[in-house]
């Protein structure tokens, strides 16, 4: 047989290669604390789950869902945007509820890119925006982001031959996996070289809801022009821990909506309306449950931070996402260290270098694993430069 050539372009996704490092690790004995994946370790509150139940056991829910989502779910995603971030959105032409946001990120670039096209992508950035761009045979172009520049792209220095060139501009705040922030008054500037270029704006978001100390993000609907230029994906993976349930939303401009709501029309059969009956509960339910589980995070990022710089890691605290993204000592590659750690203490971290050539220097880790397996991972990191005589 003969598979596609598009396949030859794509490495193996960064997290299927650290699970595999890490079963092989656990298959002969080895207890391996990770920090590698930011999947939560905090159950789907109750009261969601409860309403999962019930639904699943209606056998109305049974059948076929439709690809644009139930009207109550989309009304549902429309009120949770009006009184989270003050936008008003029409549920009918400006939500579109997603098999998780993953899925909605990996589609759109269908909706835009030909061949020869080029995405602008953040790097260090989630891979699926350049891995989508690539398989709509596109060309992403990487947008360094760097400390010095509290690790926001600088549109001003994309040369002008690209730009031009672009269809599609992605952005992502709070950030995976650098745990930066963004204001409105960075994504107005987005929004104002959306303009100038004639591209679309894909603002990944699903982080918005994981902050600490007060902050809020904001949202980038949250600018006057955006709707004109660009669409949001967000999730309740993070903010009520449905990761397992797979259900995301995109919001903002119609025709951008629709393209997508077309795309995916020809390929799925919507989320499974038990679920979508689960996520119109938690979007309608009370945020309590969202404070409970920062307040979790934040003891958390507090503890991890302090140990990372205890140990002459350079480790920024971050104001949103449950990711710490740390510098490592010099001397190491980001693959080289990770692998240190492995062998050397059997704790798993994130290379930066997996999310791009600027994320060299860098490792990931996530505060979503249980409280005593993250001190035990800090004991081990603290023995082990002990150990160096650092």
């Amino acid at each position: 047989m003969r598979l596609s050539h598009r396949l030859d372009k794509l490495f193996p996704y960064l997290f299927v290669e650290i699970n595999r490092k890490i079963a092989e690790k656990r298959a002969k004995g080895d207890d391996i604390v990770s920090f590698a994946i930011g999947d939560p370790d905090i159950p789907t509150p109750r009261h969601i789950i409860d309403r999962l139940c019930q639904a699943a056991c209606d056998p109305a829910d049974h059948r076929y869902p439709e690809t644009a989502g139930l009207p109550e779910l989309r009304q549902a995603i429309a009120q949770w945007y009006q009184r989270r971030f003050g936008v008003a959105l029409d549920p009918t032409k400006e939500v579109l509820p997603l098999i998780g946001s993953k899925e909605g990120i990996g589609h759109i670039a269908f909706c835009f890119i030909d061949p020869g096209d080029i995405a602008l992508v953040p790097d260090p950035g989630y891979p699926v925006y350049s891995m989508s761009t690539i398989l709509a045979g596109g060309e992403p172009y990487f947008m360094p982001l760097i400390e010095e520049n509290d690790f926001l792209p600088d549109l001003e220095a994309i040369p002008e031959r690209i730009s031009e060139k672009a269809k599609l501009l992605w952005l992502n705040y709070p950030n995976n996996p650098t745990g930066a922030v963004a204001g409105l008054d960075f994504f107005q500037k987005a929004v104002h070289f959306a303009k100038k270029h004639n591209l679309a704006i894909c603002h990944d978001a699903p982080y918005t809801e994981v902050a600490f100390n007060g902050y809020r993000p904001p949202s980038f609907m949250q600018v006057p022009e955006a709707r004109e230029f660009g669409i949001e994906f967000h999730s309740l993976s993070k903010t009520f821990h449905m990761t397992g349930w797979r259900i995301g939303m995109a919001v903002g401009n119609a025709q951008m909506i629709d393209a997508l709501f077309r795309f995916k029309s020809n390929l799925d059969s919507g989320i499974p309306q038990a679920i979508q009956r689960a996520a119109i509960e938690a979007l309608n339910g009370s945020p309590d449950c969202v404070a409970e589980h920062n307040t979790v995070y934040q003891r958390r990022r507090d503890k991890l931070a302090k140990a990372l710089n205890d140990i002459g890691l350079r480790a920024r605290l971050p104001k949103a996402s449950f990711y710490i993204w740390a510098r490592i000592p010099e001397g190491y590659t980001s693959v080289e260290f990770t692998t240190e750690l492995l062998n050397k203490t059997n704790v798993a971290v994130t290379p930066g270098v997996g999310y791009g050539s600027a994320g060299e220097g860098y490792i990931r880790l996530s505060l979503t694993l249980p409280d005593y397996r993250l001190e035990e991972g800090i004991r081990r990191l603290l023995d082990w430069h002990k150990a160096r005589g650092e």
